[in-house]
């Protein structure tokens, strides 16, 4: 069973923090990664890769690769992305006390990264978030909503994210009580669910 914390960053409202029966964590791989290139299921050539190939499913990289990845964040805003980690960094514990109680213990840390529009499809808004990876290639069993605001902000694309070679920053945030965080996973969609790309530092 993982455990589910959310961080309200409007004004009024108090950080909540809950058990979720739903977020466990990630399975480890336990089948050979897919040969099939990941294509888009509704025929629509607009979701295709734009130029050249996608990063395959299992790929391992370092911090600072580029990994160019299919994407669908609603059926009306899919494409293909690159993403590049710039960064894994250790946060304190207190930096979570927005999250309450139920973070007490956890060592937060921020995923870093560079995130472009390769096929030059419309995402303006969508949002992206990659997972922890613990030492051993195990998740944090931990499901984070929200962000550390000037240490890690998740940034939505911005309205201009719509053309070819558009890019923004933005932040994940995972958190631990256990081992380390070294790395980073991106496991949306069906070709990387069970076998991730994964960055490490």
């Amino acid at each position: 069973m993982g455990l589910a914390l959310s961080a309200c960053a409007g004004d009024g409202e108090e950080p909540v923090a809950q058990d979720s029966p739903a977020a466990s964590a990630p399975a480890p791989a336990s089948s050979a990664p897919s040969s099939e290139s990941p294509t888009a299921d509704s025929g629509d050539d607009s979701a295709a890769p734009a130029e050249g190939d996608v990063t395959a499913p299992g790929t391992e990289l370092k911090v600072g690769d580029r990994a160019v990845l299919p994407f669908e964040y609603t059926s009306e805003k899919k494409g293909t992305i690159a993403v590049t980690v710039t960064a894994i960094e250790k946060g304190a514990e207190a930096d979570m006390a927005a999250f309450g109680e139920k973070a007490k213990g956890m060592t937060p840390y921020f995923i870093k990264m560079k995130v472009e529009n390769v096929g030059g499809t419309d995402l303006s808004y969508a949002s992206l978030k990659l997972d922890g990876v613990l030492e051993g290639g195990a998740g944090t069993g931990v499901v984070l909503f929200g962000d550390i605001q000037g240490k890690c902000d998740r940034e939505s694309a911005p309205t201009e994210f719509t053309t070819k070679g558009a890019s923004y920053e933005t932040c994940s945030l995972s958190a631990t009580k256990s081992s380390p965080i070294v790395g980073a996973s991106f496991d949306e969609g069906d070709a990387y669910r069970d076998s991730p790309v994964v960055w490490t530092s």
